[in-house]
């Protein structure tokens, strides 16, 4: 009995052992079959097949670093809804990111900035709070005196 279970172990895993080197291969072969031949919009009836060229290649959208897609996301906040809003978010973006600690102070200023853009200086700085080393406050000045 011992005998013909080692067997049948023996026997599953040299199954599994080759449908997982098959399987992959497989799987990737028949998804690029699936690819080279698509039908273009404007003429359903014909299939033209997909080819790699040199010619007309799009150029890869450079990769964003992660405080500039923060400091976007914060100032279309501030726009749509209000400051504290927006620095409410970024204190815990940088809670949950450590590594956006070095950029706070930055992004902080540039919230104040734009909120004296939108809402006037006096407005602006009743949103002041102490989220990165009161940065927000700086902004709002810096731009009060510049404008």
């Amino acid at each position: 009995m011992a005998a013909t279970l080692a067997s049948v172990t023996h026997t599953a895993r040299r199954i599994g052992r080759s449908l997982a080197l098959v399987l992959p291969v497989v799987l990737v072969l028949s998804g690029t079959l699936a690819v080279t031949a698509v039908p273009w919009a404007g003429q359903a009836t014909q299939s033209q097949m997909l080819t790699a060229s040199s010619e007309n290649v799009s150029v890869r959208a450079k990769s964003r670093a992660p405080q500039d897609v923060l400091r976007d996301r914060l100032l279309l906040e501030l726009q749509t809804k209000d400051p504290g809003v927006a620095l409410t978010h970024l204190q815990r973006e940088v809670e949950a990111r450590p590594s956006l600690a070095e950029h706070c102070m930055s992004l902080a200023r540039t919230l104040g900035r734009a909120a004296v853009e939108r809402y006037g200086p006096t407005r602006a700085q009743s949103f002041s709070r102490p989220v990165c080393d009161t940065s927000f406050a700086t902004g709002v000045a810096q731009q009060a005196q510049g404008s």
